[in-house]
Protein backbone atom coordinates (compact mmCIF):
# COMPACT_ATOMS: atom_id res chain seq x y z
CA UNK A 1 0.00 0.00 0.00
CA UNK A 2 1.68 3.20 -1.21
CA UNK A 3 1.31 6.06 1.27
CA UNK A 4 2.73 9.34 2.48
CA UNK A 5 3.80 12.73 1.23
CA UNK A 6 7.54 13.27 0.87
CA UNK A 7 8.38 15.67 3.66
CA UNK A 8 12.16 15.60 3.71
CA UNK A 9 15.12 14.93 1.41
CA UNK A 10 18.70 14.94 2.69
CA UNK A 11 21.93 14.17 0.84
CA UNK A 12 25.41 13.46 2.20
CA UNK A 13 28.88 13.16 0.70
CA UNK A 14 30.23 9.76 1.81
CA UNK A 15 33.76 8.74 0.79
CA UNK A 16 35.94 5.70 1.44
CA UNK A 17 39.74 6.11 1.05
CA UNK A 18 40.15 3.04 -1.19
CA UNK A 19 43.00 4.71 -3.13
CA UNK A 20 45.30 3.98 -0.16
CA UNK A 21 45.28 0.27 -1.09
CA UNK A 22 45.08 0.64 -4.86
CA UNK A 23 41.56 -0.87 -4.83
CA UNK A 24 39.58 0.04 -7.93
CA UNK A 25 42.64 1.28 -9.82
CA UNK A 26 42.68 0.97 -13.60
CA UNK A 27 44.43 2.47 -16.63
CA UNK A 28 42.38 5.68 -16.48
CA UNK A 29 41.40 5.98 -12.80
CA UNK A 30 44.67 5.47 -10.93
CA UNK A 31 43.64 6.57 -7.42
CA UNK A 32 39.88 6.19 -6.91
CA UNK A 33 38.28 6.81 -3.52
CA UNK A 34 35.01 4.87 -3.76
CA UNK A 35 32.32 7.36 -2.80
CA UNK A 36 28.62 8.09 -2.96
CA UNK A 37 26.12 10.90 -2.85
CA UNK A 38 23.75 9.29 -0.33
CA UNK A 39 20.12 10.44 -0.46
CA UNK A 40 17.49 9.74 2.21
CA UNK A 41 13.84 10.65 1.70
CA UNK A 42 11.21 10.63 4.41
CA UNK A 43 7.43 10.89 4.30
CA UNK A 44 4.76 12.09 6.71
CA UNK A 45 3.36 8.52 6.89
CA UNK A 46 3.31 7.06 10.39
CA UNK A 47 5.28 3.94 9.40
CA UNK A 48 8.57 5.89 9.62
CA UNK A 49 9.91 4.10 6.51
CA UNK A 50 12.73 5.96 4.72
CA UNK A 51 13.89 5.61 1.13
CA UNK A 52 17.66 5.45 0.62
CA UNK A 53 19.38 5.99 -2.71
CA UNK A 54 22.93 6.45 -3.89
CA UNK A 55 24.92 7.40 -6.92
CA UNK A 56 28.51 6.22 -7.21
CA UNK A 57 31.53 8.52 -7.59
CA UNK A 58 35.31 8.32 -7.20
CA UNK A 59 35.90 10.93 -4.50
CA UNK A 60 36.47 14.47 -5.73
CA UNK A 61 33.38 15.85 -7.37
CA UNK A 62 30.92 14.12 -5.04
CA UNK A 63 30.19 17.56 -3.60
CA UNK A 64 29.07 18.65 -7.10
CA UNK A 65 26.61 15.75 -7.30
CA UNK A 66 25.34 16.68 -3.82
CA UNK A 67 24.64 20.22 -5.12
CA UNK A 68 22.75 18.76 -8.08
CA UNK A 69 20.62 16.57 -5.80
CA UNK A 70 19.71 19.66 -3.76
CA UNK A 71 18.86 21.50 -6.99
CA UNK A 72 16.42 18.69 -7.92
CA UNK A 73 14.87 18.36 -4.45
CA UNK A 74 11.97 20.76 -5.11
CA UNK A 75 10.59 18.32 -7.72
CA UNK A 76 10.27 15.67 -5.02
CA UNK A 77 9.32 17.47 -1.82
CA UNK A 78 5.62 17.64 -0.90
CA UNK A 79 4.73 15.09 -3.59
CA UNK A 80 2.54 12.13 -2.65
CA UNK A 81 4.36 8.86 -3.24
CA UNK A 82 1.10 7.49 -4.67
CA UNK A 83 1.08 10.26 -7.30
CA UNK A 84 4.74 9.63 -8.17
CA UNK A 85 4.38 5.89 -8.77
CA UNK A 86 0.94 6.37 -10.32
CA UNK A 87 2.56 8.42 -13.08
CA UNK A 88 6.20 7.36 -12.83
CA UNK A 89 6.92 8.26 -16.44
CA UNK A 90 5.61 11.76 -15.86
CA UNK A 91 7.66 12.13 -12.68
CA UNK A 92 10.81 10.80 -14.39
CA UNK A 93 10.32 13.28 -17.21
CA UNK A 94 9.72 16.13 -14.78
CA UNK A 95 13.07 15.41 -13.11
CA UNK A 96 14.94 15.14 -16.42
CA UNK A 97 13.19 18.07 -18.11
CA UNK A 98 13.69 20.87 -15.60
CA UNK A 99 13.98 23.73 -18.10
CA UNK A 100 17.06 25.25 -16.45
CA UNK A 101 18.86 22.19 -15.07
CA UNK A 102 18.41 20.33 -18.35
CA UNK A 103 20.82 22.80 -19.96
CA UNK A 104 23.71 21.33 -17.96
CA UNK A 105 22.67 17.77 -18.88
CA UNK A 106 20.55 16.91 -20.72
CA UNK A 107 20.10 13.43 -19.22
CA UNK A 108 23.83 13.00 -18.67
CA UNK A 109 26.68 13.98 -16.42
CA UNK A 110 26.28 15.29 -12.91
CA UNK A 111 22.58 16.12 -13.18
CA UNK A 112 21.77 12.60 -14.36
CA UNK A 113 23.87 11.03 -11.57
CA UNK A 114 21.88 13.14 -9.11
CA UNK A 115 18.62 12.07 -10.80
CA UNK A 116 19.66 8.42 -10.33
CA UNK A 117 20.35 8.94 -6.61
CA UNK A 118 16.93 10.56 -6.07
CA UNK A 119 15.05 7.93 -8.10
CA UNK A 120 16.96 5.07 -6.44
CA UNK A 121 15.69 6.43 -3.11
CA UNK A 122 12.11 6.60 -4.44
CA UNK A 123 12.26 2.96 -5.62
CA UNK A 124 13.72 1.92 -2.26
CA UNK A 125 10.87 3.68 -0.45
CA UNK A 126 8.19 2.20 -2.71
CA UNK A 127 9.56 -1.37 -2.38
CA UNK A 128 9.91 -1.06 1.41
CA UNK A 129 6.29 0.10 1.69
CA UNK A 130 5.19 -2.87 -0.44
CA UNK A 131 7.31 -5.16 1.78
CA UNK A 132 9.25 -6.52 -1.21
CA UNK A 133 12.80 -6.34 -2.54
CA UNK A 134 12.88 -4.23 -5.74
CA UNK A 135 13.47 -7.26 -8.00
CA UNK A 136 10.30 -8.90 -6.63
CA UNK A 137 8.31 -5.65 -6.89
CA UNK A 138 9.25 -5.57 -10.59
CA UNK A 139 8.67 -9.28 -11.21
CA UNK A 140 5.19 -9.10 -9.67
CA UNK A 141 4.25 -5.90 -11.48
CA UNK A 142 1.71 -6.02 -14.28
CA UNK A 143 3.46 -5.51 -17.66
CA UNK A 144 1.37 -2.40 -18.36
CA UNK A 145 2.43 -0.88 -15.05
CA UNK A 146 6.08 -1.63 -15.85
CA UNK A 147 5.74 0.04 -19.25
CA UNK A 148 4.17 3.09 -17.60
CA UNK A 149 7.41 3.63 -15.61
CA UNK A 150 9.48 4.12 -18.80
CA UNK A 151 10.10 7.31 -20.76
CA UNK A 152 10.17 6.21 -24.42
CA UNK A 153 11.14 9.63 -25.74
CA UNK A 154 14.01 9.35 -28.30
CA UNK A 155 13.92 5.54 -28.54
CA UNK A 156 10.62 4.77 -30.33
CA UNK A 157 12.52 4.13 -33.59
CA UNK A 158 13.86 1.01 -31.84
CA UNK A 159 11.44 0.29 -28.98
CA UNK A 160 7.80 1.38 -28.82
CA UNK A 161 5.43 0.94 -25.90
CA UNK A 162 3.78 -1.87 -27.87
CA UNK A 163 7.15 -3.61 -28.37
CA UNK A 164 7.92 -3.32 -24.66
CA UNK A 165 4.52 -4.69 -23.69
CA UNK A 166 4.88 -7.63 -26.07
CA UNK A 167 8.34 -8.53 -24.67
CA UNK A 168 7.07 -8.35 -21.08
CA UNK A 169 3.93 -10.37 -21.87
CA UNK A 170 6.05 -13.09 -23.52
CA UNK A 171 8.25 -12.99 -20.41
CA UNK A 172 5.27 -14.07 -18.29
CA UNK A 173 5.65 -17.60 -19.68
CA UNK A 174 7.83 -19.73 -17.40
CA UNK A 175 8.34 -16.83 -15.00
CA UNK A 176 7.46 -18.82 -11.86
CA UNK A 177 10.02 -21.53 -12.71
CA UNK A 178 12.75 -18.96 -13.39
CA UNK A 179 12.01 -17.23 -10.08
CA UNK A 180 12.33 -20.57 -8.26
CA UNK A 181 15.61 -21.21 -10.08
CA UNK A 182 17.00 -17.82 -9.04
CA UNK A 183 16.00 -18.35 -5.41
CA UNK A 184 17.72 -21.75 -5.42
CA UNK A 185 20.83 -21.07 -7.52
CA UNK A 186 21.30 -17.31 -7.78
CA UNK A 187 22.59 -15.26 -10.72
CA UNK A 188 26.09 -16.12 -12.03
CA UNK A 189 28.81 -13.57 -11.28
CA UNK A 190 32.40 -12.80 -12.27
CA UNK A 191 35.08 -11.20 -10.11
CA UNK A 192 37.16 -8.09 -10.74
CA UNK A 193 38.67 -8.05 -7.24
CA UNK A 194 41.84 -10.00 -8.14
CA UNK A 195 43.44 -7.83 -10.78
CA UNK A 196 43.26 -4.08 -10.22
CA UNK A 197 46.04 -2.32 -12.10
CA UNK A 198 47.65 -0.97 -8.92
CA UNK A 199 48.13 -4.43 -7.39
CA UNK A 200 51.55 -6.11 -7.29
CA UNK A 201 52.05 -9.49 -8.98
CA UNK A 202 52.19 -11.15 -5.56
CA UNK A 203 48.86 -9.62 -4.50
CA UNK A 204 47.38 -10.64 -7.84
CA UNK A 205 48.53 -14.27 -7.40
CA UNK A 206 47.35 -14.42 -3.81
CA UNK A 207 43.87 -13.02 -4.59
CA UNK A 208 43.53 -15.21 -7.67
CA UNK A 209 44.40 -18.35 -5.67
CA UNK A 210 41.85 -17.41 -3.01
CA UNK A 211 39.15 -16.72 -5.63
CA UNK A 212 39.74 -20.13 -7.25
CA UNK A 213 39.44 -21.75 -3.81
CA UNK A 214 36.15 -19.87 -3.30
CA UNK A 215 34.74 -21.33 -6.51
CA UNK A 216 35.12 -18.45 -8.98
CA UNK A 217 35.31 -19.46 -12.64
CA UNK A 218 35.12 -16.04 -14.34
CA UNK A 219 37.80 -13.38 -13.91
CA UNK A 220 38.39 -9.86 -15.21
CA UNK A 221 41.77 -8.17 -15.50
CA UNK A 222 42.48 -4.46 -15.96
CA UNK A 223 44.69 -3.62 -18.96
CA UNK A 224 45.67 -0.64 -21.08
CA UNK A 225 48.51 1.27 -19.43
CA UNK A 226 51.57 -0.71 -20.57
CA UNK A 227 51.56 -3.57 -23.09
CA UNK A 228 54.44 -5.58 -21.60
CA UNK A 229 52.91 -5.21 -18.17
CA UNK A 230 49.56 -6.43 -19.54
CA UNK A 231 51.15 -9.46 -21.22
CA UNK A 232 52.91 -10.43 -17.99
CA UNK A 233 49.85 -10.01 -15.79
CA UNK A 234 47.50 -11.78 -18.22
CA UNK A 235 49.98 -14.65 -18.45
CA UNK A 236 50.03 -14.94 -14.64
CA UNK A 237 46.23 -15.07 -14.46
CA UNK A 238 45.77 -17.44 -17.41
CA UNK A 239 48.40 -19.80 -15.96
CA UNK A 240 46.62 -19.75 -12.62
CA UNK A 241 43.04 -20.20 -13.81
CA UNK A 242 43.86 -22.60 -16.66
CA UNK A 243 42.54 -22.64 -20.24
CA UNK A 244 38.90 -23.55 -19.46
CA UNK A 245 37.90 -20.69 -17.15
CA UNK A 246 36.61 -17.39 -18.53
CA UNK A 247 38.85 -14.33 -18.73
CA UNK A 248 37.69 -10.79 -19.57
CA UNK A 249 39.76 -7.62 -20.04
CA UNK A 250 38.94 -3.98 -19.30
CA UNK A 251 40.85 -1.01 -20.74
CA UNK A 252 38.70 1.70 -19.10
CA UNK A 253 38.65 3.99 -22.18
CA UNK A 254 42.41 4.16 -22.50
CA UNK A 255 42.97 3.69 -26.26
CA UNK A 256 42.37 5.32 -29.61
CA UNK A 257 40.52 3.12 -32.11
CA UNK A 258 43.54 1.79 -34.11
CA UNK A 259 45.52 1.38 -30.88
CA UNK A 260 42.73 -0.74 -29.36
CA UNK A 261 42.76 -3.13 -32.32
CA UNK A 262 46.56 -3.42 -32.31
CA UNK A 263 46.82 -3.87 -28.53
CA UNK A 264 44.09 -6.53 -28.42
CA UNK A 265 45.67 -8.48 -31.28
CA UNK A 266 48.71 -8.82 -28.96
CA UNK A 267 46.53 -9.95 -26.02
CA UNK A 268 44.31 -12.27 -28.08
CA UNK A 269 46.48 -15.31 -27.20
CA UNK A 270 45.06 -15.17 -23.66
CA UNK A 271 41.60 -15.87 -25.12
CA UNK A 272 39.58 -13.04 -23.54
CA UNK A 273 35.80 -13.27 -23.91
CA UNK A 274 35.61 -9.49 -24.21
CA UNK A 275 37.51 -6.23 -24.09
CA UNK A 276 35.59 -3.67 -22.06
CA UNK A 277 35.56 0.08 -22.81
CA UNK A 278 38.40 -0.07 -25.35
CA UNK A 279 37.97 3.59 -26.28
CA UNK A 280 35.94 6.71 -25.38
CA UNK A 281 32.52 5.61 -24.08
CA UNK A 282 30.92 8.26 -26.32
CA UNK A 283 32.52 6.92 -29.52
CA UNK A 284 29.77 4.71 -30.90
CA UNK A 285 31.30 4.34 -34.36
CA UNK A 286 34.73 3.74 -32.82
CA UNK A 287 33.32 0.87 -30.78
CA UNK A 288 31.67 -0.46 -33.95
CA UNK A 289 34.98 -0.35 -35.85
CA UNK A 290 36.85 -2.14 -33.03
CA UNK A 291 34.04 -4.67 -32.75
CA UNK A 292 34.27 -5.48 -36.47
CA UNK A 293 38.08 -5.74 -36.36
CA UNK A 294 38.08 -8.13 -33.38
CA UNK A 295 35.53 -10.61 -34.80
CA UNK A 296 38.27 -12.80 -36.41
CA UNK A 297 40.04 -12.95 -33.01
CA UNK A 298 36.86 -14.13 -31.28
CA UNK A 299 36.88 -11.15 -28.88
CA UNK A 300 33.63 -9.32 -28.09
CA UNK A 301 33.14 -5.68 -27.06
CA UNK A 302 31.56 -4.86 -23.71
CA UNK A 303 30.60 -1.34 -22.67
CA UNK A 304 28.02 0.69 -20.80
CA UNK A 305 29.20 1.67 -17.33
CA UNK A 306 29.90 5.21 -18.59
CA UNK A 307 27.02 5.24 -21.06
CA UNK A 308 25.07 8.43 -20.41
CA UNK A 309 21.53 7.35 -21.21
CA UNK A 310 19.17 5.08 -23.15
CA UNK A 311 19.84 7.05 -26.37
CA UNK A 312 23.56 6.13 -26.43
CA UNK A 313 22.66 2.50 -25.68
CA UNK A 314 20.15 2.59 -28.53
CA UNK A 315 22.86 3.72 -30.95
CA UNK A 316 25.44 1.19 -29.69
CA UNK A 317 22.87 -1.53 -30.41
CA UNK A 318 21.91 -0.08 -33.80
CA UNK A 319 25.58 0.19 -34.84
CA UNK A 320 26.40 -3.40 -33.74
CA UNK A 321 29.08 -1.79 -31.56
CA UNK A 322 28.86 -4.23 -28.63
CA UNK A 323 28.37 -7.92 -27.94
CA UNK A 324 27.87 -7.51 -24.18
CA UNK A 325 25.80 -4.66 -22.75
CA UNK A 326 26.73 -3.33 -19.31
CA UNK A 327 24.01 -1.41 -17.54
CA UNK A 328 24.86 0.65 -14.45
CA UNK A 329 22.35 1.33 -11.68
CA UNK A 330 23.65 4.86 -10.96
CA UNK A 331 24.79 6.20 -14.35
CA UNK A 332 21.36 5.81 -15.94
CA UNK A 333 18.19 7.29 -14.46
CA UNK A 334 17.58 4.47 -11.98
CA UNK A 335 15.20 1.54 -12.56
CA UNK A 336 13.04 3.52 -15.00
CA UNK A 337 15.75 4.08 -17.60
CA UNK A 338 17.40 0.69 -17.02
CA UNK A 339 14.08 -0.99 -17.85
CA UNK A 340 14.14 0.62 -21.30
CA UNK A 341 17.71 -0.58 -21.91
CA UNK A 342 16.98 -4.15 -20.74
CA UNK A 343 14.06 -4.24 -23.17
CA UNK A 344 16.14 -2.86 -26.08
CA UNK A 345 18.88 -5.42 -25.35
CA UNK A 346 16.24 -8.18 -25.45
CA UNK A 347 14.96 -6.91 -28.80
CA UNK A 348 18.50 -7.01 -30.25
CA UNK A 349 19.26 -10.31 -28.45
CA UNK A 350 22.39 -8.85 -26.84
CA UNK A 351 23.28 -10.30 -23.40
CA UNK A 352 23.27 -7.91 -20.45
CA UNK A 353 26.26 -8.24 -18.07
CA UNK A 354 25.93 -5.37 -15.56
CA UNK A 355 28.69 -3.19 -14.21
CA UNK A 356 29.01 -3.38 -10.42
CA UNK A 357 31.52 -2.88 -7.60
CA UNK A 358 32.16 0.58 -6.19
CA UNK A 359 29.95 1.57 -3.27
CA UNK A 360 26.57 -0.16 -3.40
CA UNK A 361 26.60 -0.92 -7.13
CA UNK A 362 26.47 -4.68 -6.45
CA UNK A 363 23.66 -4.14 -3.95
CA UNK A 364 21.62 -2.20 -6.54
CA UNK A 365 22.26 -3.98 -9.81
CA UNK A 366 21.53 -7.48 -8.49
CA UNK A 367 17.85 -6.48 -8.43
CA UNK A 368 17.89 -5.41 -12.09
CA UNK A 369 19.65 -8.48 -13.43
CA UNK A 370 17.53 -10.94 -11.45
CA UNK A 371 14.41 -9.19 -12.78
CA UNK A 372 15.89 -9.26 -16.30
CA UNK A 373 16.33 -13.04 -16.19
CA UNK A 374 12.91 -13.78 -14.66
CA UNK A 375 10.79 -11.36 -16.69
CA UNK A 376 12.71 -10.22 -19.80
CA UNK A 377 15.65 -12.23 -21.16
CA UNK A 378 14.77 -15.70 -19.79
CA UNK A 379 18.35 -16.68 -20.65
CA UNK A 380 21.67 -17.13 -18.85
CA UNK A 381 23.67 -17.73 -22.04
CA UNK A 382 26.81 -15.56 -22.06
CA UNK A 383 25.42 -13.64 -19.09
CA UNK A 384 27.02 -12.79 -15.77
CA UNK A 385 27.04 -9.90 -13.33
CA UNK A 386 30.21 -8.22 -12.09
CA UNK A 387 31.11 -8.63 -8.42
CA UNK A 388 33.70 -6.68 -6.46
CA UNK A 389 34.37 -7.56 -2.85
CA UNK A 390 34.62 -4.09 -1.31
CA UNK A 391 32.66 -2.07 1.25
CA UNK A 392 29.61 -4.35 1.57
CA UNK A 393 30.00 -4.24 5.34
CA UNK A 394 28.75 -0.62 5.35
CA UNK A 395 25.26 -1.65 4.16
CA UNK A 396 22.36 -2.84 6.29
CA UNK A 397 21.39 -5.45 3.68
CA UNK A 398 24.64 -6.41 1.89
CA UNK A 399 24.75 -8.73 -1.12
CA UNK A 400 24.76 -12.44 -0.42
CA UNK A 401 27.07 -14.52 -2.61
CA UNK A 402 26.98 -18.31 -2.80
CA UNK A 403 29.01 -20.45 -5.22
CA UNK A 404 30.06 -17.31 -7.14
CA UNK A 405 26.43 -16.30 -7.66
CA UNK A 406 24.25 -13.44 -6.43
CA UNK A 407 21.50 -14.83 -4.21
CA UNK A 408 18.25 -12.83 -4.58
CA UNK A 409 17.83 -10.35 -1.70
CA UNK A 410 14.94 -11.10 0.64
CA UNK A 411 14.77 -7.78 2.54
CA UNK A 412 12.31 -5.14 1.32
CA UNK A 413 13.79 -2.23 -0.66
CA UNK A 414 16.68 -1.63 -3.03
CA UNK A 415 19.45 -2.85 -0.63
CA UNK A 416 20.93 0.67 -0.54
CA UNK A 417 20.40 1.62 3.08
CA UNK A 418 23.77 2.30 4.69
CA UNK A 419 24.61 1.88 8.35
CA UNK A 420 24.32 5.27 10.03
CA UNK A 421 27.60 4.74 11.85
CA UNK A 422 29.43 4.15 8.54
CA UNK A 423 27.90 7.26 6.99
CA UNK A 424 28.91 9.42 9.96
CA UNK A 425 32.46 8.07 10.02
CA UNK A 426 33.04 8.49 6.28
CA UNK A 427 31.20 11.73 5.66
CA UNK A 428 33.48 14.15 3.85
CA UNK A 429 35.26 16.21 5.14
CA UNK A 430 33.97 16.13 8.75
CA UNK A 431 33.72 12.39 9.44
CA UNK A 432 36.24 10.86 11.81
CA UNK A 433 38.04 8.91 9.03
CA UNK A 434 38.59 12.04 6.90
CA UNK A 435 39.48 14.32 9.80
CA UNK A 436 42.37 11.96 10.59
CA UNK A 437 43.49 11.55 6.98
CA UNK A 438 43.30 15.24 6.13
CA UNK A 439 45.18 16.16 9.30
CA UNK A 440 47.91 13.61 8.44
CA UNK A 441 48.21 15.09 4.92
CA UNK A 442 48.73 18.55 6.34
CA UNK A 443 51.57 17.47 8.65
Amino acid sequence: MVRGRISQLSVRDVRFPTSLGGHGSDAMHTDPDYSAAYVVIETDAEDGIKGCGITFTLGKGTEVVVCAVNALAHHVLNKDLKDIVGDFRGFYRQLTSDGQLRWIGPEKGVVHLATAAVLNAVWDLWAKQEGKPVWKLLVDMDPRMLVSCIDFRYITDVLTEEDALEILQKGQVGKKEREKQMLAQGYPAYTTSCAWLGYSDDTLKQLCAQALKDGWTRFKVKVGADLQDDVRRCQIIRDMIGPEKTLMMDANQRWDVPEAVEWMSKLAKFKPLWIEEPTSPDDILGHAAISKALVPLGIGIATGEQCHNRVIFKQLLQAKALQFLQIDSCRLGSVNENLSVLLMAKKFEIPVCPHAGGVGLCELVQHLIIFDYISVSASLKNRMCEYVDHLHEHFKYPVMMQRASYMPPKDPGYSTEMKEESVKKHQYPDGEVWKKLLAAQEN
